[in-house]
């Protein structure tokens, strides 16, 4: 039996929707768009959706479409909200690290998911912590100031000249962008750079003759981040940081939220790509591996399955596994929404890694008892 799709529209206050049961966060919510599809297991098989507009605004507005008239707005509205219970009692209280990039980044209408997604998650008590790179932006930039962009073997060669762009679109701009659109969609958000309160320290990849001042995580504080987290707060980190020597360096967005999602103690890494997840069959979109261990992933990399880009975000996963991440998972940024369907539903929307005892994967990896280092855990 097909699915009924039921949806409510819900403007604030006066009638059966009062806003008395809303936490302070949730009710002081201007203007956002928060949409959430769960599917239920109950006899009539259907799968609801709830979109919340202008919860400040004077009247309340439901619509309800359905096969079965007999059953009220009411009544659908509590079912999605006791369904989503569950969900929201296992990550209370808990950092979600997402990486923000792709055509979530780009597409209007798909940033403005995003956004209203981390504040909802965050008004009913989860703890989001954004990174962010921003490449197309940056393209954009040089392009309007007339610099070519170089590239070394696919990856972008980062000049003096060409760093100092970075720093300005990824702090500057990107950065403050986000802030702005997540404050006034009703959270508090507050932007960083690695460079801040010495949040990231960096160093020189090991190419860095060819790539210039393309950096890797060295060190992570986290003693900046983890009161904002613990108030409250979004924060909203561009993937830019310095050395000891103060030089500044452009490192990979997915490889700072998986060292951040490590030293903050997360209980889930996310990153918003231009794809499903991992598929079983690269060429088919359909085979999406659904939940796979850090065994599993490490085979399906040896037997060339996971390849190309994929490889590296994969890699970052493992690594912040290994360190103590509870899962990490890979999910398509261009379905609007996509963070609470992860989040908020049983089966997820992506591919969802999980980890390992530390014994398992010295046996998976061939390594001696010693403690696990980084690279013991790179392809």
């Amino acid at each position: 039996m097909a699915a009924a799709s039921k949806t409510l529209n819900l403007s604030s206050s006066t009638s059966p929707i009062s806003s008395s049961f809303l936490s302070p966060t949730l009710r002081n919510l201007k203007r956002s768009n928060l949409s959430f599809l769960l599917s239920r297991s109950a006899s009539n098989n259907a799968s609801f959706s709830i979109r919340a507009t202008s919860l400040s605004s004077p009247t309340t507005h439901i619509t309800a479409t359905s096969t079965s008239q007999s059953e009220s707005p009411d009544r659908f509205r509590v079912d999605i909200l006791s369904e989503s219970l569950p969900y929201i009692q296992k990550f209370r209280g808990k950092t979600i690290v997402v990486k923000y990039g792709g055509a979530a980044m780009k597409v209007p209408e798909l940033k403005a998911s995003v956004v209203s997604d981390l504040v909802l998650l965050s008004c009913v008590g989860l703890r989001p912590v954004l990174v962010h790179g921003g490449g197309p932006e940056i393209n954009h930039w040089l392009q309007l100031l007339n610099i070519q962009p170089l590239f070394h073997e696919g990856l972008r060669v980062t000049d003096a000249k060409t760093m100092e762009i970075v720093s300005m679109v990824l702090v500057g701009k990107v950065n403050k962008d986000l802030v702005s659109l997540i404050n006034k969609a009703g959270a508090t958000a507050v932007g960083l750079s690695g460079m801040d309160g010495r949040l990231l320290m960096a160093r020189p990849t090991p190419n860095s003759a060819h790539l210039g001042f393309v950096g890797e995580v060295s060190r992570v504080d986290s003693t900046i981040l983890q009161p904002l987290v613990d108030n409250g707060h979004i924060p909203v980190i561009a993937s830019v940081a310095a050395d000891e020597s103060g030089q500044s360096y452009n490192i990979n967005a997915d490889t700072v939220a998986g060292e951040l999602a490590a030293a903050l103690g997360a209980e889930k890494l996310i990153l918003l790509t231009d794809v499903a997840g991992i598929l079983e069959n690269r060429d088919d979109p359909k085979s999406l591996v659904k939940e796979i261990d850090i065994k599993g992933v490490k085979k399906m990399i040896a037997e060339k399955k996971v390849a190309g880009g994929m490889i590296p975000k994969v890699n970052c996963c493992v690594r912040s596994l290994a360190q103590g991440v509870r899962t990490a998972s890979i999910i398509d940024g261009r379905v609007h929404h996509s963070l609470l369907h992860e989040i908020m539903s049983e089966e997820g929307i992506g591919t969802m890694i999980t980890g390992m005892s530390l014994w398992i994967l010295w046996t998976i990896f061939g390594l001696s008892c010693k403690e696990p280092r980084m690279n013991d855990f790179e392809s």
